[in-house]
């Protein structure tokens, strides 16, 4: 069976000036609306600064299938069509990757912080710590006994099998132990 991932849905909308009320009413009742679809998993929204017309909306589906549904949906459609003059669409970016390791795992509804993904050199810091020994290890017991592969084919054996390791066991274990740290907000 093919394992899928959550994919996180990250919008930023700048509101007209005034709305913000209407806004907050208007990103609950799309909430609502999501929350009662298959694979929805949690969304929340932030404002930029408090005096900010900028807000980022994020919303989470257990895998594409589910998420295509609800982006495809008539309750979709009539939601965002209900925003007409209220807000502008300035970016959306689907994160499947990376940044995944970093989000709050499992919550129902997302109170969203600051610190939902931290900052570029702190998830390269986490990605570091276990991929160097990690690799080290590698290149002592493994690359040994395979010296005379040609170097695209023993490169390409150690990556197959770094690779599962750092995505189902080190990443996550990483990101758990440095989640305090990861997640302090931002000055």
């Amino acid at each position: 069976m093919l394992q899928t991932s959550p994919i996180t849905v990250s919008i930023t909308r700048t509101v007209q000036p005034g709305q913000h009320r209407r806004f907050t009413a208007w990103a609950q009742a799309g909430q609502e609306l999501a929350r009662e679809r298959e694979g929805y998993l949690g969304s929340g929204w932030v404002r930029t600064s408090p005096d900010s017309d900028e807000w980022h909306l994020l919303y989470r589906f257990a895998d594409e299938k589910t998420l295509r549904a609800w982006d495809d949906s008539e309750d979709r459609r009539w939601w965002i069509e209900s925003a007409a003059g209220l807000v502008e669409t300035t970016r959306v970016e689907h994160r499947t990757g990376i940044e995944g390791w970093f989000e709050p795992q499992g919550e129902e509804t997302l109170t969203i912080p600051e610190s939902v993904v931290p900052p570029r050199w702190k998830q390269a810091v986490s990605i570091f710590l276990p991929f160097f020994p990690l690799s080290l290890l590698s290149t002592f017991l493994l690359m040994p006994h395979l010296h005379s592969w040609p170097t695209v084919l023993a490169v390409l054996l150690n990556i197959c099998i770094l690779t599962p390791l750092m995505t189902y066991i080190f990443l996550p274990m990483s990101t758990r132990l440095l989640r305090p740290w990861l997640q302090k907000p931002r000055r």
